[in-house]
């Protein structure tokens, strides 16, 4: 609404404005359009009563959503967040045309927004906006956009907070902002950006929650209402403006139309000489009403005349005052074939405006269109919508504390650091200790806290992780027997003591864990007294099913034991561990959100091609995060697979076709297989055995086609993955390459085409099988 001239103030930094001596605005052309019309306004007089002053200004455009409100009051608290200009104009088309709509918040700030909960901006919903945080390298993080609601400044504070707490490990924050928001965050050696940007979002201002609650005064009283159902309110607002303007127009165009007409008949019937003889101004009144109705038909006094002149209203005597008002020279200069041409175009717009009454709603539409075409060109949604997922604080939060441990005297905390060090953790883990007696207890990490004697093993302890297995082999020191027993502990109550063997006495005598849930053999040595005819052999540990905790477990044997020894550890007794990848939030997960990636064991890797041209291999793990877009294929790598690609070289322009197998060994790294030229550009991309594609050739004659098949495997060997190729084609009447290969089947492969990598709110679910098609 208003066009600013000096400095206002930043609300991205906080920044206050300069002095009002210092600065001046003015009205927008859009703040004309929509806000100021004299003939619609309520008017009042002025404090001092010199002046007119609006009661409110009459606004054809619904501002209070577009700028958003916010305020308290007792009980009747209000806060609707600002609206996409563009947005607004939609839904109000589509209301005006009987059409659902939806409208979402959109800040000036930008961000990424999960509206999911939004509830249309009723009490009761929340929205969360996160800043838009940037992977510049492994060591630096760049903030490009912020919250709404927040600065700079207050993201710099509680990032600074933060890692004072220990919530997050950075190196140095910088405020680089100026003409767009640049906040540089540089992390220590180690630490995972990624795991950073989750950390940023759980413990600092990046994330903000919102709770919107729309109230506002609707004929004199509170209501608390929808957004939609206040955009509803707007438009049939403006359409009964537009309908006002509408007859405020219509009358004046009448009055014009009359006033034409009336002085065409005046000076072409020669009226004016009618009065010639008379000598009082009533007489000179009369005989110009006389003159008049002789000539013309009104509502009130019927002209049976057939060449008599229809009017719309009667002369009144205000007419006929403005009749005597014209002058001789005018009179003189009097041009009939203009003052019908005048005539006919009021009579035209007068057409065109009843007919805009008479189709109101469609003259709404045509407004709010010409509103967005006028105005919106600059005006696209800046806030990203995205679906977020639950961040796990513990997941997330830095290791900024030590645990110890005096395991004999059964001590653990952070404050004992002159016994055993344990592990780095978070001040806000948990931890499970197990003791040779057979109890195992958890408990929140504390300064110095008493869980028991005699601690056999103890380690930090995550919810829920049913593939961490406990392998324990203990004697029951009542029954003289041997146990063994595989188990999980999934969920405990704190600080509660649980005998985990057959009885409360008992005596650990083998105890070990497994992050995966993987197989191991040990040897197990009887005392040489018994009367065993083998006190020597081995036991694995996969004969035996994992059960509960509170299980007593198998007899392993009923003779004393002397010694027990771990002979191997095996692959996981769990098989490969499904992964899958949510393309909404660009993580990987085990929850079944998104598609399956593949089975993984320890040692199978994950391999990502980008539409850039690079591909990258890492090994799968919970929550890693990739791009949103820009991905050709994520799937479960072989070291068989072959990759084939159709590029266009930036620096020779020409195109190649190149099959190589992934050799590089480093993970978690991007290797660039196009060239680093900034034009090149991946074409064509798949891990089919036998990849063939189509291309069409336009002739130079009559426009005609030809169409070509190719088999790659055939045109080109297997080569290193940095070598250029072979020359593909260099016809510049060629169209796009396409994909003609029989679809992969069996290979739970994950393909993404790149209509599967516009913004969130376009995606398809991707996938599985398949080959990628880039058009260029």
């Amino acid at each position: 609404l208003i066009d600013c001239q000096g400095n206002w103030g930043d609300v991205r930094t906080g920044d206050p404005a300069a002095a009002p001596r210092y600065i001046e605005a003015r009205l927008t052309k859009f703040a004309l359009d929509v806000l100021f019309n004299g003939n619609t306004t309520h008017w009042q007089l002025s404090y001092d009563g010199r002046k007119k002053e609006p009661i409110h200004l009459p606004a054809k455009f619904p501002l209070l959503l577009a700028q958003g409100a916010d305020g308290i009051a007792v009980g009747l608290s209000t806060k609707i967040l600002p609206h996409n200009f563009n947005e607004l104009c939609q839904a109000a088309i589509h209301h005006l045309k009987g059409r659902s709509f939806k409208l979402l918040p959109d800040f000036a700030t930008g961000g990424l927004m999960d509206a999911s909960d939004y509830q249309a901006g009723k009490r009761g919903g929340r929205i969360k906006v996160r800043a838009r945080i940037e992977v510049e390298d492994k060591k630096t993080l760049r903030i490009r956009e912020t919250p709404y609601g927040t600065t700079t400044q207050a993201i710099i504070d509680s990032i600074i907070k933060a890692n004072e707490k220990g919530k997050i490990r950075i190196k140095k924050v910088v405020d680089n902002t100026a003409k767009e928001v640049d906040i540089e965050i540089e992390l220590p050696t180690g630490v995972s950006p990624d795991v950073t940007i989750d950390a940023l979002y759980a413990f600092t201002n990046c994330e903000v929650s919102l709770a919107p609650n729309a109230c506002i005064i609707y004929e004199d009283k509170p209501h608390f209402l929808s957004v939609h159902d206040i955009l509803k309110l707007n438009v049939e607002a403006t359409k009964n403006l537009l309908q006002w303007e509408l007859e405020i127009e219509k009358e004046q165009i009448e009055q014009k139309w009359h006033l034409a007409s009336l002085e065409k008949i005046f000076i072409e019937q020669r009226i004016y000489r009618d009065i010639e003889e008379c000598e009082t101004w009533e007489a000179v009144i009369a005989a110009i009403d006389h003159g008049m109705h002789e000539y013309v038909s009104t509502p009130s006094r019927t002209n049976k005349s057939p060449s008599a002149f229809s009017l719309m209203r009667d002369i009144t005597e205000e007419d006929i005052l403005k009749l005597t008002e014209i002058k001789i020279k005018r009179i003189s200069k009097f041009d009939s074939f203009k003052a019908d041409e005048i005539i006919q175009g009021l009579e035209e717009k007068l057409a065109e405006v009843k007919n805009h009454l008479a189709q109101l709603t469609e003259y709404t539409i045509a407004y709010f269109e010409r509103i967005k075409k006028t105005y919106g060109s600059e005006k696209d949604r800046r806030t990203e919508l995205q679906s977020f997922e639950a961040i796990k604080i513990k997941h997330v939060a830095a290791n900024n504390v030590k645990l110890y441990a005096n395991l004999k005297e059964g001590f653990v905390g952070m404050g004992l650091k002159k016994d055993t060090f344990i592990t780095d953790c978070s001040d806000i883990d948990d931890v499970i200790a197990f003791k040779k007696d057979g109890s195992m207890i958890i408990s929140r990490i504390e300064d110095k806290k008493f869980v028991g004697k005699d601690i056999l093993y103890i380690a930090v302890w995550k919810k829920n992780e049913d593939r961490r297995i406990y392998h324990m082999i203990y004697a029951d020191l009542t029954s003289g027997k041997n146990y063994v027993k595989r188990f999980a502990v999934t969920s405990m109550v704190r600080d509660k003591a649980y005998q985990i063997t057959k009885s409360d006495k008992a005596k650990v005598l083998y105890f070990a864990m497994h992050p995966n849930g993987e197989s191991e053999t040990v040897r197990i040595k009887l005392s040489p007294n018994c009367t065993a005819r083998q006190k020597e052999f081995e036991y694995n540990f996969t004969d035996i099913n994992v059960k509960g905790r509170m299980s007593a477990g198998n007899v392993i044997t009923k003779y004393p034991i002397r010694k027990i020894d771990q002979v191997s550890i095996g692959p996981s007794t769990f098989g490969g561990k499904t992964f899958f990848f949510d393309s909404s939030t660009g993580r990987i997960n085990g929850e079944e959100r998104g598609q399956a990636i593949g089975s993984f064991d320890t040692s199978d890797k994950v391999l990502v091609i980008h539409q850039n041209g690079c591909y990258e291999t890492f090994h799968p793990e919970v929550n890693k995060k990739l791009p949103l877009s820009g991905i050709a294929y994520i799937y479960k790598w072989q070291p068989s697979d072959i990759v084939t690609a159709v590029y266009l070289d930036g620096s020779s322009k020409t195109e190649y076709v190149k099959r190589f197998h992934i050799e590089t060994k480093t993970d978690d790294q991007l290797f660039n297989f196009i060239g680093e030229h900034a034009a090149s550009k991946l074409l064509f991309v798949s891990l089919h055995p036998e990849p063939q594609v189509k291309i069409t050739v336009l002739k130079s004659s009559a426009k005609e086609k030809s169409e070509e098949v190719i088999t790659l495997s055939s045109f080109i060997d297997v080569k290193g993955w940095k070598s250029q190729g072979n020359k593909f084609t260099s016809d510049p009447r060629r169209g796009k390459v396409v994909d003609v290969s029989q679809t992969l089947e069996s290979k739970n492969e994950k393909v993404l085409s790149p209509e599967e990598n516009k913004a969130p709110a376009e995606k398809k679910s991707p996938q599985v099988g398949g080959n990628l098609t880039l058009d260029f």
